[in-house]
């Protein structure tokens, strides 16, 4: 397959013109069920992602809201990577329903793992740098072509990665998910485990919000380092 049929795949199924028929079946909902968890999840994170970037722009200003957004999109991408992962290995397995339904576009698949493996790298040097406190966060962790990387600099560097890959991602699937979670609201109504999928994704949040107020203590180690502020921004020691 030649990279124009790539793109001009990615471009048919990003402008909303290729619609997929994904099968229903009873309780979960199968891969019609599972077309929706992914969509409404991807809105969520999405929107989650937004503000988090935001909070990037004045990231000593707005440390707390960072942390805080940051420790809420954790859960909310592992039930993304979960639900996506899900179709693929019961389409790569063989399974009559998802095979029926079909793959993403050769190009979404390749960028998928480069998605995944920074989403991971992202979410996990940002808890790992709230757990470590800032002298260890800036130690040299490993040293790669003679450079020493510590946690954060691994961190700004799987954000780069993330940004990119997230960003076509977003551009190849913001319209099917729009009209996947809206526009279908009724047929969706009808497909089994509504309210299942429903729960699952509250009870992600609510994870999320959980682990937020337990990591935000840890914050105050970086609202006090001088460093860090002259760094990335104005000084704020008063607390």
């Amino acid at each position: 397959m030649s990279a124009r049929t790539l793109l001009l795949d990615a471009a048919h199924v990003a402008a909303g013109h290729a619609h997929r028929e994904d099968p229903s079946r009873p309780r979960a909902g199968g891969p019609a069920g599972n077309a929706r968890l992914t969509a409404w999840t991807g809105l969520v994170l999405l929107v989650l992602v937004v503000v988090e970037i935001v909070t990037a722009l004045d990231v000593t200003g707005m440390l707390t809201w960072h942390v805080v957004v940051g420790t809420i999109l954790v859960p909310v991408a592992l039930l993304k990577t979960a639900s996506t992962g899900w179709r693929i290995v019961r389409y790569y397995t063989g399974q009559r329903d998802y095979r029926q339904a079909g793959p993403p576009p050769m190009l979404l698949r390749v960028l998928g793992p480069l998605l995944v493996a920074s989403t991971l790298g992202l979410f996990g040097t940002g808890l790992a740098l709230m757990a470590l406190g800032p002298e260890a966060g800036r130690s040299p962790l490993v040293t790669f072509l003679g450079q020493g990387w510590d946690v954060l600099t691994l961190h700004q560097g799987f954000f780069i990665v993330f940004a990119v890959s997230a960003g076509l991602h977003v551009l190849a699937r913001i319209v099917p998910a729009v009209e996947l979670a809206g526009r279908r609201v009724a047929r969706a109504a009808r497909t089994p485990g509504r309210a299942a999928r429903g729960w699952v994704l509250a009870l992600v949040l609510v994870a999320g919000v959980i682990g937020a107020a337990l990591i935000l203590p840890t914050e105050t180690a970086w609202q006090h380092d001088h460093h860090f502020h002259d760094l990335y921004g104005r000084h704020r020691f008063d607390r």
